[in-house]
């Protein structure tokens, strides 16, 4: 197929190679008539530019690095969904990484973005990530960086997340309210701000319907399936729950497994709600309740602010923004209301 360039959209429209670039660029110097114009044609020539001449005529190279733990996790992959619809649309291409929850590989993949000349970097940290300095020193060389999910506080950057306290103070209040007692709280690893905010609601919530916190029913877990396995036998051998919330794609169906294995009635015995993206929770038996995280706009919003960010926009460069995206409880028949519950 022929290649379409500027100069067959110019000839074809009787216009000047220069006003059809500024029109495709969207310049304030071409009138809205030519615009629509040039855009109607170029869209029907299925007119692409060429990235290789853009970034050497702009010094850019039209592409945005993105680090995520691992894009097997159905949220990660949502929120690349995201994050591609945004960059699609603004003309630039996206070059995905995996940490695989690993500080060294992280480090490694930021090495390897800046190397490969990235315009910007989206990350979400991995689970051994407390040290930031890396993500600091990229700053120092003026790469623009958007921090998205899984976030810190020790690095001044436009931060995207979910309402992740609101998410888990609602889950934990619907079990209340459904007679629930001894609500466990199965988590990530501690130092992840997710954790940090999700067990914050969950607290919240206790403390609003008096219910005394019970450390020995909050246990963190790290990535292997084994563990999330061990933990739920030892609660229910020990710890007894009524109710567990899960906080993370991978830990709602490892615990809500391990718990089916013993079987134990859900939601009879153990009512059951997972944070949690998966388009298959409704076909589980029993069907999953979940705190649906709102992956996609969380990464249509972070790229946004990275593309933002790059192009100079002063509404972005002039402060820091901190989005947080409402979450939404869709109640199933695993924490279904127990009537007969005091």
């Amino acid at each position: 197929m022929e290649t379409i360039t500027i100069k067959d959209i110019a000839k074809a429209l009787n216009l000047s190679t220069s006003t059809v670039s500024r029109a495709l660029r969207g310049s304030y110097e071409i009138n809205a008539e030519t615009k629509r114009l040039v855009i109607e044609y170029a869209e029907k020539v299925h007119y692409s530019p060429n990235p290789i001449a853009l970034s050497l005529k702009e010094n850019k190279s039209k592409a945005i690095g993105v680090i995520v733990p691992e894009i097997a996790n159905h949220f990660f992959s949502q929120a690349i969904n995201g994050i591609e619809a945004i960059a699609y649309k603004r003309g630039y291409h996206v070059v995905i990484f995996q940490s695989h929850e690993s500080y060294e590989r992280e480090v490694i993949n930021v090495q390897h973005i800046i190397a490969r000349k990235v315009d910007g970097l989206l990350i979400s940290l991995s689970g051994q990530t407390v040290d930031v300095s890396h993500l600091q020193e990229i700053q120092r060389k003026g790469l623009p960086l958007v921090l998205f999910d899984r976030v810190s506080d020790k690095i001044e950057a436009h931060k995207v997340t979910a309402d992740n306290f609101d998410g888990a103070f609602k889950a934990t209040e619907h079990l209340i309210l459904s007679g629930r007692k001894r609500i466990a709280h199965i988590t990530s690893p501690s130092l992840l701000s997710i954790t940090k905010e999700r067990l914050a609601g969950y607290k919240a919530a206790l403390d609003k319907y008096q219910i005394r916190y019970d450390e020995s029913l909050v246990k963190y877990c790290g990535f292997a399936v084994e563990e999330a396995q061990k933990l739920v036998d030892e609660l229910i051998e020990n710890q007894k729950p009524d109710a567990v919330i899960t906080t993370s794609d991978r830990l709602a169906l490892d615990c809500f497994s391990a718990i089916k294995e013993k079987n134990i009635l859900m939601p009879d015995e153990v009512a059951f709600i997972g944070f949690t993206n998966l388009k298959v929770a409704y076909l589980l038996n029993p069907s999953l309740s979940t705190v649906v995280q709102p992956a996609f706009e969380i990464g249509q919003a972070a790229a946004q602010l990275l593309l933002d960010s790059i192009e100079k926009k002063p509404q972005i460069t002039e402060e820091l923004h901190a989005i947080k995206i409402p979450t939404e409880l869709v109640i199933r028949n695993s924490s279904k209301v127990l009537l007969d519950k005091n």
